[in-house]
């Protein structure tokens, strides 16, 4: 494989502006949004399609491994992930050689996936939401559960804060204004982690992926993201473990009635001046 051919962030692309009567032509830059065929495979039993999600790419391998924790199919600690790498397949054309990993897990999937599949090809893809494709209502709502946080959890002027800490380190967003963010807070407000990508599940998968890649805890006393509090979210968040869920838009319904439910502090409208809490 070339890595010239891996895609970035970003693209490069011609526009004309028009502001008020005068029109220029100019480059700009879009966020990259690609297909990410994610396969599974564990001692004695071979590589299968599992998932296909329309992502950003860059951290592609804790994508894959974070994804497989929030969906329970492995204990959201280290060890649990044996290695990731791109699919080598032959018949694999150019556009496609790195835009499937295969995920090596040590054990089987603590969960039985067939179930959970639709149609042939395993889950469905879509960069909106993380539980599309679910089975039924009943499939949605259960949901792995990690160990609840015992820690301490961040004061209110602490989680007022994380936003804009979190927007400083939004390098793509900056360059292209498309894409969602997350980040793993301590206590305390230290960022230890920020991931981006067009999808704001993929974005906070991306992030609990490079914990436990790392070897690192995955769970933390609060994941700050750039939008709206949906359920795929918050499911997220109770499966790694975390402490609270703060971000920037409003929670929908299910949403905060999860958080309640699991224990999970959520924060809502979250600026330098206001944060409102839901559960």
């Amino acid at each position: 494989m070339s890595s010239s051919r891996r895609p970035g962030p970003t693209v490069r692309v011609r526009v004309t502006e028009t502001k008020g009567d005068a029109s220029h032509e100019r480059e700009d830059r879009l966020v990259t949004e690609e297909p990410l065929e994610i396969r599974l495979t564990w001692p004695g039993s071979p590589a299968s399609r599992a998932w296909v999600t329309m992502r950003t790419p860059g951290h592609d391998f804790e994508l894959a491994a974070g994804w497989a924790a929030h969906e329970g199919l492995v204990e959201p600690e280290p060890g649990a992930v044996r290695s990731v790498a791109y699919c080598t397949d032959e018949d694999l054309t150019p556009e496609q050689e790195f835009n499937v990993v295969t995920l090596t897990l040590s054990a089987p999937p603590l969960i039985d996936m067939s179930h959970r599949h639709t149609g042939t090809g395993g889950y469905g893809a879509g960069s909106a939401c993380g539980v599309c494709g679910k089975d039924s209502i009943s499939a949605v709502l259960d949901i792995p559960h990690a160990k609840p946080w015992d820690g301490e959890l961040p004061s209110v002027d602490v989680v007022r804060r994380l936003p804009d800490q979190l927007r400083e380190r939004q390098q793509v967003f900056s360059r292209t204004g498309g894409v969602h963010a997350a980040g793993l807070a301590t206590a305390d407000g230290e960022l230890l982690v920020v991931r981006e990508d067009v999808g704001r599940h993929n974005a906070v998968d991306k992030v609990t992926g490079a914990r436990l890649l790392a070897g690192d805890p995955v769970a933390e006393a609060a994941l700050v993201v750039s939008g709206r509090a949906g359920f795929e979210l918050v499911q997220k968040a109770v499966a790694a473990g975390m402490g609270s869920l703060v971000a920037v838009g409003a929670p929908s319904s299910l949403a905060a009635h999860l958080a309640a439910e699991a224990g999970l502090a959520l924060y809502g409208f979250t600026n330098g001046e206001r944060t409102v809490r839901y559960a």
